[in-house]
């Protein structure tokens, strides 16, 4: 399956929108472009994964590796899982969960609250 990632700036936001499949063969293209966006000196980062379907083991490691990344910058990492991922739990959501990491990264439901620079209460 295919993996599709496209950038954009929203405010002082870098923006990598991912559609398709998270796996083994596709991870590495995200990784590409997080590598890309960070070595052009953009250190804050959201990960749009509303339309990623399926997630592996790999494409968590992706976004562990992009978490320590954007750290090691000083940067900030942000993940949008779609609003309904709570309730209905999207893909990504069920499986960062159940391999207690999603406390590691700073979710929000759209790119709108993303982008807010006020934090969301926990």
């Amino acid at each position: 399956m295919v993996l599709n990632v496209t950038g954009d700036g929203q405010g002082g936001w870098s923006v990598l929108r991912v559609a398709g499949e998270l796996d083994l063969v596709t991870s590495p293209v995200l990784r590409q472009r997080i590598h890309a966006v960070v070595a052009e000196g953009r250190h804050d980062l959201v990960l749009d994964l509303s339309d990623v379907f399926f997630c592996d083991s790999s494409g968590v490691g992706v976004l562990i590796a992009a978490r320590r990344l954007i750290r090691s910058c000083q940067g900030r990492l942000r993940l949008i899982l779609p609003a309904g991922g709570a309730v209905e739990g999207s893909h990504v959501n069920r499986v960062l969960g159940a391999l207690g990491v999603r406390r590691l990264f700073d979710v929000y439901p759209d790119l709108a609250s993303a982008v807010d620079e006020e934090p969301l209460s926990a």
